[in-house]
Protein backbone atom coordinates (compact mmCIF):
# COMPACT_ATOMS: atom_id res chain seq x y z
CA UNK A 1 0.00 0.00 0.00
CA UNK A 2 1.43 3.38 -1.04
CA UNK A 3 0.75 6.29 1.30
CA UNK A 4 1.00 9.90 0.20
CA UNK A 5 3.05 12.01 2.53
CA UNK A 6 4.47 15.49 2.68
CA UNK A 7 3.00 18.43 0.79
CA UNK A 8 0.40 16.35 -1.04
CA UNK A 9 -1.18 15.12 2.19
CA UNK A 10 -1.16 18.59 3.72
CA UNK A 11 -2.74 20.07 0.59
CA UNK A 12 -5.51 17.47 0.45
CA UNK A 13 -6.35 17.98 4.12
CA UNK A 14 -6.36 21.76 3.65
CA UNK A 15 -8.78 21.46 0.70
CA UNK A 16 -10.99 19.09 2.73
CA UNK A 17 -11.07 21.45 5.72
CA UNK A 18 -11.83 24.41 3.44
CA UNK A 19 -14.70 22.53 1.82
CA UNK A 20 -16.15 21.58 5.21
CA UNK A 21 -15.89 25.21 6.35
CA UNK A 22 -17.66 26.49 3.23
CA UNK A 23 -20.49 23.98 3.67
CA UNK A 24 -20.88 24.40 7.44
CA UNK A 25 -20.56 28.18 7.74
CA UNK A 26 -24.13 28.97 6.51
CA UNK A 27 -25.47 26.33 8.90
CA UNK A 28 -23.48 27.91 11.73
CA UNK A 29 -24.87 31.35 10.85
CA UNK A 30 -28.37 29.89 10.91
CA UNK A 31 -27.72 28.45 14.36
CA UNK A 32 -26.39 31.80 15.59
CA UNK A 33 -29.50 33.52 14.19
CA UNK A 34 -31.68 31.10 16.12
CA UNK A 35 -30.13 32.14 19.44
CA UNK A 36 -30.37 35.95 19.19
CA UNK A 37 -33.14 38.53 18.83
CA UNK A 38 -34.66 39.86 15.64
CA UNK A 39 -32.81 43.15 16.06
CA UNK A 40 -29.46 41.33 16.33
CA UNK A 41 -30.12 39.55 13.03
CA UNK A 42 -31.06 42.60 10.95
CA UNK A 43 -28.38 44.93 12.29
CA UNK A 44 -24.98 45.13 10.60
CA UNK A 45 -22.77 43.30 11.24
CA UNK A 46 -24.67 40.20 12.29
CA UNK A 47 -23.18 38.57 15.41
CA UNK A 48 -21.00 35.50 14.84
CA UNK A 49 -21.31 34.21 18.41
CA UNK A 50 -24.44 32.42 19.72
CA UNK A 51 -26.67 34.59 21.88
CA UNK A 52 -28.57 33.96 25.14
CA UNK A 53 -32.03 33.33 23.62
CA UNK A 54 -31.53 29.69 22.58
CA UNK A 55 -34.15 28.17 24.89
CA UNK A 56 -36.64 30.98 24.30
CA UNK A 57 -36.48 30.86 20.49
CA UNK A 58 -36.58 27.08 20.20
CA UNK A 59 -39.42 26.83 22.69
CA UNK A 60 -41.40 29.40 20.68
CA UNK A 61 -40.72 27.48 17.48
CA UNK A 62 -41.73 24.09 18.87
CA UNK A 63 -44.85 25.25 20.70
CA UNK A 64 -46.05 28.26 18.72
CA UNK A 65 -44.31 28.60 15.35
CA UNK A 66 -46.00 30.95 12.87
CA UNK A 67 -49.28 29.27 11.89
CA UNK A 68 -48.71 25.78 13.31
CA UNK A 69 -46.31 24.59 16.03
CA UNK A 70 -43.10 23.36 14.47
CA UNK A 71 -43.34 20.20 16.56
CA UNK A 72 -46.52 19.22 14.69
CA UNK A 73 -44.95 19.95 11.31
CA UNK A 74 -41.87 17.90 12.22
CA UNK A 75 -44.13 14.99 13.17
CA UNK A 76 -46.01 15.26 9.85
CA UNK A 77 -42.75 15.25 7.91
CA UNK A 78 -41.43 12.33 9.94
CA UNK A 79 -44.55 10.25 9.24
CA UNK A 80 -44.42 11.14 5.55
CA UNK A 81 -40.70 10.48 5.11
CA UNK A 82 -40.67 7.22 7.07
CA UNK A 83 -43.86 6.03 5.38
CA UNK A 84 -42.49 6.75 1.90
CA UNK A 85 -39.15 5.08 2.64
CA UNK A 86 -40.67 1.95 4.19
CA UNK A 87 -43.41 1.73 1.55
CA UNK A 88 -41.02 2.11 -1.38
CA UNK A 89 -38.63 -0.51 0.01
CA UNK A 90 -41.40 -3.01 0.83
CA UNK A 91 -43.08 -2.76 -2.56
CA UNK A 92 -39.80 -2.68 -4.50
CA UNK A 93 -38.17 -5.66 -2.80
CA UNK A 94 -41.29 -7.80 -3.26
CA UNK A 95 -41.64 -6.73 -6.89
CA UNK A 96 -37.99 -7.50 -7.60
CA UNK A 97 -38.30 -10.87 -5.84
CA UNK A 98 -41.29 -11.82 -7.97
CA UNK A 99 -39.57 -10.71 -11.19
CA UNK A 100 -36.34 -12.62 -10.52
CA UNK A 101 -37.51 -15.83 -8.86
CA UNK A 102 -40.95 -16.51 -10.36
CA UNK A 103 -41.76 -17.46 -13.92
CA UNK A 104 -45.06 -16.07 -15.14
CA UNK A 105 -46.35 -14.65 -18.44
CA UNK A 106 -45.19 -11.15 -19.39
CA UNK A 107 -42.74 -11.10 -16.50
CA UNK A 108 -40.13 -8.97 -18.28
CA UNK A 109 -42.83 -6.80 -19.83
CA UNK A 110 -44.00 -5.99 -16.31
CA UNK A 111 -40.47 -5.15 -15.25
CA UNK A 112 -39.87 -2.80 -18.18
CA UNK A 113 -43.26 -1.19 -17.60
CA UNK A 114 -42.15 -0.46 -14.03
CA UNK A 115 -38.78 0.77 -15.22
CA UNK A 116 -40.35 3.14 -17.78
CA UNK A 117 -42.20 4.95 -15.00
CA UNK A 118 -38.86 6.67 -14.30
CA UNK A 119 -39.89 8.97 -17.14
CA UNK A 120 -43.05 9.91 -15.23
CA UNK A 121 -42.07 11.69 -12.01
CA UNK A 122 -44.65 13.12 -9.63
CA UNK A 123 -44.55 16.53 -11.32
CA UNK A 124 -45.63 15.03 -14.67
CA UNK A 125 -48.57 13.04 -13.27
CA UNK A 126 -49.50 15.46 -10.53
CA UNK A 127 -53.00 16.31 -11.83
CA UNK A 128 -54.35 12.76 -12.32
CA UNK A 129 -52.68 11.65 -9.09
CA UNK A 130 -54.37 14.46 -7.19
CA UNK A 131 -57.72 13.65 -8.80
CA UNK A 132 -57.48 9.99 -7.78
CA UNK A 133 -56.40 10.90 -4.24
CA UNK A 134 -59.26 13.40 -3.91
CA UNK A 135 -61.83 10.92 -5.22
CA UNK A 136 -60.64 8.36 -2.63
CA UNK A 137 -60.97 10.89 0.20
CA UNK A 138 -57.25 11.05 0.91
CA UNK A 139 -56.97 14.83 1.23
CA UNK A 140 -55.58 16.09 4.54
CA UNK A 141 -54.51 12.62 5.65
CA UNK A 142 -51.24 10.81 6.22
CA UNK A 143 -52.38 8.15 3.77
CA UNK A 144 -52.73 10.82 1.09
CA UNK A 145 -49.25 12.14 1.88
CA UNK A 146 -47.61 8.72 1.64
CA UNK A 147 -49.58 6.33 -0.59
CA UNK A 148 -49.26 8.07 -4.01
CA UNK A 149 -45.47 8.31 -3.63
CA UNK A 150 -44.49 4.82 -2.48
CA UNK A 151 -43.95 3.24 -5.91
CA UNK A 152 -40.27 3.29 -6.90
CA UNK A 153 -38.87 1.98 -10.18
CA UNK A 154 -35.33 2.83 -9.10
CA UNK A 155 -35.48 0.73 -5.94
CA UNK A 156 -37.11 -2.15 -7.86
CA UNK A 157 -34.31 -2.04 -10.41
CA UNK A 158 -31.59 -1.98 -7.74
CA UNK A 159 -33.08 -4.92 -5.83
CA UNK A 160 -33.50 -6.87 -9.08
CA UNK A 161 -29.87 -6.34 -10.00
CA UNK A 162 -28.78 -7.48 -6.55
CA UNK A 163 -31.00 -10.58 -6.58
CA UNK A 164 -29.49 -11.57 -9.94
CA UNK A 165 -26.08 -11.76 -8.22
CA UNK A 166 -27.29 -14.22 -5.57
CA UNK A 167 -25.83 -17.66 -6.43
CA UNK A 168 -28.27 -20.22 -7.74
CA UNK A 169 -26.78 -22.70 -5.24
CA UNK A 170 -28.55 -20.85 -2.44
CA UNK A 171 -31.89 -21.36 -4.17
CA UNK A 172 -31.18 -25.05 -4.70
CA UNK A 173 -30.02 -25.49 -1.12
CA UNK A 174 -33.20 -23.84 0.15
CA UNK A 175 -35.30 -26.18 -1.97
CA UNK A 176 -33.42 -29.23 -0.71
CA UNK A 177 -34.03 -28.08 2.87
CA UNK A 178 -37.74 -27.77 2.12
CA UNK A 179 -37.90 -23.98 2.31
CA UNK A 180 -40.80 -22.44 0.43
CA UNK A 181 -40.74 -19.09 -1.40
CA UNK A 182 -41.62 -17.06 1.70
CA UNK A 183 -39.06 -18.90 3.86
CA UNK A 184 -36.35 -18.37 1.24
CA UNK A 185 -37.22 -14.67 1.03
CA UNK A 186 -37.32 -14.19 4.81
CA UNK A 187 -34.32 -16.26 5.88
CA UNK A 188 -31.93 -15.77 2.97
CA UNK A 189 -32.72 -12.79 0.76
CA UNK A 190 -33.68 -10.31 3.48
CA UNK A 191 -30.49 -10.82 5.56
CA UNK A 192 -28.39 -10.53 2.41
CA UNK A 193 -30.20 -7.32 1.46
CA UNK A 194 -29.68 -5.53 4.79
CA UNK A 195 -27.03 -3.11 3.56
CA UNK A 196 -28.96 -2.37 0.36
CA UNK A 197 -32.12 -1.70 2.37
CA UNK A 198 -30.22 0.62 4.71
CA UNK A 199 -28.67 2.60 1.86
CA UNK A 200 -32.01 2.96 0.11
CA UNK A 201 -33.77 3.89 3.35
CA UNK A 202 -31.42 6.84 3.89
CA UNK A 203 -31.87 8.08 0.32
CA UNK A 204 -35.64 7.60 0.29
CA UNK A 205 -36.13 9.11 3.74
CA UNK A 206 -34.39 12.31 2.65
CA UNK A 207 -36.42 12.24 -0.58
CA UNK A 208 -39.66 12.06 1.39
CA UNK A 209 -38.53 14.65 3.93
CA UNK A 210 -37.79 17.21 1.20
CA UNK A 211 -41.11 16.81 -0.62
CA UNK A 212 -42.87 20.15 -1.14
CA UNK A 213 -45.16 20.12 -4.18
CA UNK A 214 -47.23 17.05 -3.30
CA UNK A 215 -47.90 18.02 0.36
CA UNK A 216 -48.75 21.52 -0.85
CA UNK A 217 -51.51 20.10 -3.07
CA UNK A 218 -52.83 17.27 -0.92
CA UNK A 219 -53.18 19.28 2.30
CA UNK A 220 -55.37 22.30 2.95
CA UNK A 221 -55.44 22.25 6.73
CA UNK A 222 -52.55 24.05 8.49
CA UNK A 223 -52.19 21.22 11.01
CA UNK A 224 -51.21 18.86 8.17
CA UNK A 225 -48.37 21.07 6.93
CA UNK A 226 -44.93 19.53 6.64
CA UNK A 227 -41.78 21.25 7.86
CA UNK A 228 -40.73 22.20 4.32
CA UNK A 229 -44.07 23.91 3.78
CA UNK A 230 -43.76 25.59 7.15
CA UNK A 231 -40.35 27.04 6.30
CA UNK A 232 -41.72 28.49 3.07
CA UNK A 233 -44.65 30.07 4.92
CA UNK A 234 -42.32 31.57 7.53
CA UNK A 235 -40.27 33.47 4.98
CA UNK A 236 -41.26 37.18 5.09
CA UNK A 237 -42.85 38.70 2.00
CA UNK A 238 -43.39 42.29 0.83
CA UNK A 239 -43.07 44.66 3.81
CA UNK A 240 -43.35 41.92 6.41
CA UNK A 241 -40.36 41.72 8.75
CA UNK A 242 -41.06 38.15 9.76
CA UNK A 243 -39.83 36.44 12.88
CA UNK A 244 -36.28 35.55 11.91
CA UNK A 245 -35.16 33.93 15.18
CA UNK A 246 -38.08 31.47 15.05
CA UNK A 247 -37.49 30.89 11.33
CA UNK A 248 -33.82 30.18 11.92
CA UNK A 249 -34.66 27.84 14.80
CA UNK A 250 -37.14 26.02 12.56
CA UNK A 251 -34.49 25.64 9.85
CA UNK A 252 -32.09 24.05 12.34
CA UNK A 253 -34.80 21.73 13.65
CA UNK A 254 -35.72 20.77 10.08
CA UNK A 255 -32.26 19.43 9.29
CA UNK A 256 -31.86 17.41 12.49
CA UNK A 257 -33.96 14.29 11.59
CA UNK A 258 -32.29 13.70 8.16
CA UNK A 259 -28.87 14.26 9.73
CA UNK A 260 -29.70 11.84 12.53
CA UNK A 261 -30.78 9.17 10.01
CA UNK A 262 -27.55 9.59 8.04
CA UNK A 263 -25.36 9.52 11.17
CA UNK A 264 -26.98 6.49 12.78
CA UNK A 265 -27.09 4.51 9.52
CA UNK A 266 -23.79 5.74 8.10
CA UNK A 267 -21.95 2.44 8.42
CA UNK A 268 -24.66 0.41 6.69
CA UNK A 269 -25.24 3.20 4.17
CA UNK A 270 -21.60 3.29 3.03
CA UNK A 271 -21.35 -0.50 3.11
CA UNK A 272 -24.46 -0.82 0.95
CA UNK A 273 -23.03 1.54 -1.65
CA UNK A 274 -19.49 0.17 -1.91
CA UNK A 275 -19.76 -3.48 -0.96
CA UNK A 276 -19.33 -5.77 -3.95
CA UNK A 277 -19.45 -9.20 -2.29
CA UNK A 278 -22.29 -10.33 -0.06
Amino acid sequence: MVEKRGFGTIFMHAVLILGIAIVCFPIYLTFVGSTVTHYDIVRVPMPLVPGPHFIENYTNALTAGINVPVGRMLFNSLVMAAGIAVGKIAISILSAYAIVYFRFPFRMLGFWAIFMTLMLPVEVRIVPTYEVAASLGLLNSYTGLVLPLIASATATFLFRQFFLTVPDELVEAARVDGAGPLRFFKDILLPLSTTNIAALFVILFIYGWNQFLWPLLITTKPEMNTIVMGLKQMMPSADDYGNWPVTMATAILAILPPVAVVVFMQRLFVKGLVETEK
